[in-house]
């Protein structure tokens, strides 16, 4: 059978995974390590905002395989896929809900996290947006996507080592080359993702970080100044 070997997955793409691995990863740490680790804590999640922004952009302006439009995971897609019908490159529609469902529970959970608080010494740079009862529902609900995030990670990660030691289909080699070997015409390198759109993507990315770092958020006003009662 004749061999192929095709452009799969961007410098951009593969470094957004890679780096988005590092910063859970060091998350994960920090967060069960506490105390002065929080501050790296919410650092680290300022710069996953950027991340998740990037990607969201990207995924309309990137290259083939890397754009929402090719690998959403349609009904018609899943079914084919189910039946052993699907022969497309890129995500397949079972993997495309897991990128969908894993960047929309990041993403959510660094939003949680700029509102949050430790009730001892730190607060999100957005904490001053809204009163310290919903910051503390807010914190709860950061802990608790903790969990679910874990969980749609493991998942993941099993998902890969199945496809390279059950399926002999290597999704990690891609990752890492940008290169997958197919069969002769099945498919074609991928296209599109130039300077242009990475300078697009790489600004919006900049500007929510700026967004997220809570710069613009207004001082709140000082406390009354308190008033002393006359020694009679």
């Amino acid at each position: 059978m004749s061999m192929q070997s095709i452009k799969l997955w961007d410098l951009p793409t593969r470094l957004f995974h890679w780096l988005l691995v590092a910063a859970m990863v060091a998350l994960f740490v920090s967060g069960k390590v506490g105390g002065n680790a929080i501050e790296w804590h919410g650092r680290i999640g300022i710069f996953v905002v950027g991340l998740i922004v990037f990607r969201l952009v990207w995924g309309f302006v990137g290259s083939t395989y890397a754009r929402f439009g090719y690998f959403f995971p349609r009904p018609a897609a899943i079914g084919a896929y189910l039946k052993g019908q699907w022969h497309g490159l890129g995500h397949n529609p079972l993997g495309a809900l897991s990128v969908f469902a894993l960047l929309g529970v990041v993403g959510l959970q660094a939003v949680l996290g700029l509102f949050a608080n430790d009730d001892i010494a730190f607060r999100g740079p957005l904490y001053n947006l809204i009163d310290s009862d919903l910051s503390g529902r807010l914190t709860g609900l950061h802990h608790l996507l903790a969990n679910l995030l874990m969980l749609l990670a493991l998942l993941h990660v099993g998902a890969v080592l199945f496809y390279t030691h059950v399926k002999k289909d290597n999704l990690l080699r891609p990752m890492l080359t940008g290169r997958k070997e197919v069969e002769q015409g099945r498919g074609e390198s991928a296209r599109g993702g130039g300077p242009l759109a990475l300078i697009l993507a790489l600004a919006l990315a900049a500007l929510s970080m700026w967004g997220a770092l809570g710069s613009w958020v207004p001082a709140p006003p000082p406390p009354p100044a308190a008033v002393e009662t006359p020694a009679w």
